[in-house]
C-alpha cells in the first residue's frame, strides 16, 4: 500500500491541492495534525481531506486550539490572532471533524502522532536526545510525526545508546529499517528555508520512504491571507520557508 503522509497543512488549501495532485494515485492519506491554523482556508482543507481514500488524521496543537483545548496565552500575539480568527471561521462540520481526532493512531507497522509519541500533541522533536527518549514510547517499527515543520529522520538500532539523525534526499526512495521516527516536513508552512510544500510517500510493503517537495502558487495564498486580515509575519514567511 502507498500511503501519502502529510502534516501541518495549516489551512493552506492551494498547497494541499498541489500535494494531492503531485502524489497522484495513493491508497491512503495519513495526516499528522495541524490541518488548521495560520492559513486562510480551514473549512476547505478539512472538507478536502475528508474526501481522501482511507484517510487517517490525528490531533495537532492548532487543531486543539481551535477547540479551546489550549490556553491561548501560551501562543505569541500573532499566533493568538490567527487562532482567534480561525475560531470565528470554522463551521459545524469542521468542528465535528476536529473534535473526533485522536491524539495517536497505530496503523500496521507505523504510529501516527503530531508532536511525539511521548506527548502526542505538544512535544517538539528537534534533537537526538529528545528523539532517543521517545523511542520508548511507541511499539511499532516507525513513528511518523509533524509539529516542527522540518523534514527529518531519527533512527536507532538495537545496540545504539543514542539516536542518529539524517535528512532524507528529495525525490529519492529511502529503504527503511526499524526503528525510526520520521517527519515529512510541512505541507502548508515549511520552515527549513525551502518554501515548497513538503510531503512523503510511505510504501507499507516495501518499507520505503519517498520524501518529496513541490512548488505551489504562494502569492495566491498570500493574497488570501491579506484579504482575511491575517498577520503579516505569517504571510511573509511562506515566501522564504521560515
Amino acid at each position: 500500500m502507498r500511503a501519502l503522509v502529510i502534516t501541518d497543512i495549516h489551512a493552506n488549501l492551494v498547497a494541499l491541492k498541489k500535494v494531492l495532485e503531485d502524489a497522484a494515485d495513493v491508497d491512503a492519506v495519513w495526516c499528522l495534525g495541524d490541518v488548521v491554523g495560520y492559513g486562510p482556508k480551514p473549512n476547505e482543507c478539512i472538507a478536502l481531506l475528508k474526501e481522501q481514500p482511507n484517510m487517517l488524521c490525528v490531533l495537532g496543537n492548532h487543531d486543539a486550539a481551535a477547540l479551546n483545548l489550549l490556553d491561548l496565552s501560551t501562543f505569541n500575539p500573532e499566533a493568538r490572532q490567527s487562532v482567534e480568527w480561525m475560531q470565528t471561521q470554522l463551521n459545524a462540520e469542521s468542528l465535528e471533524f476536529l473534535e473526533n481526532l485522536p491524539e495517536m493512531v497505530d496503523v500496521g507497522q507505523a504510529t501516527l502522532v503530531h508532536g511525539s509519541p511521548r506527548h502526542p500533541v505538544f512535544e517538539y522533536l528537534l534533537d537526538t536526545r529528545a528523539a532517543t527518549d521517545n523511542f520508548n514510547h511507541f511499539e511499532t517499527d516507525y513513528c511518523f510525526v509533524g509539529h516542527t515543520h522540518l523534514p527529518v529522520m531519527f533512527y536507532i538500532h538495537e545496540d545504539d545508546y543514542m539516536a542518529g539523525l539524517t535528512i532524507p534526499p528529495v525525490n529519492m526512495v529511502t529503504h527503511l529499517s526499524p526503528r525510526a521516527i520520521i517527519n515529512p516536513g510541512s505541507t502548508g508552512q515549511p520552515r527549513d528555508r525551502d518554501p515548497r510544500a513538503s510531503y512523503a510517500i510511505f510504501d507499507t510493503e516495501a518499507e520505503t520512504w519517498e520524501y518529496r517537495r513541490v512548488n505551489y502558487d504562494i502569492e495566491t495564498v498570500q493574497h488570501m491571507m491579506e484579504d482575511a486580515g491575517l498577520p503579516e509575519r505569517h504571510i511573509l514567511r511562506l515566501q522564504g520557508g521560515w
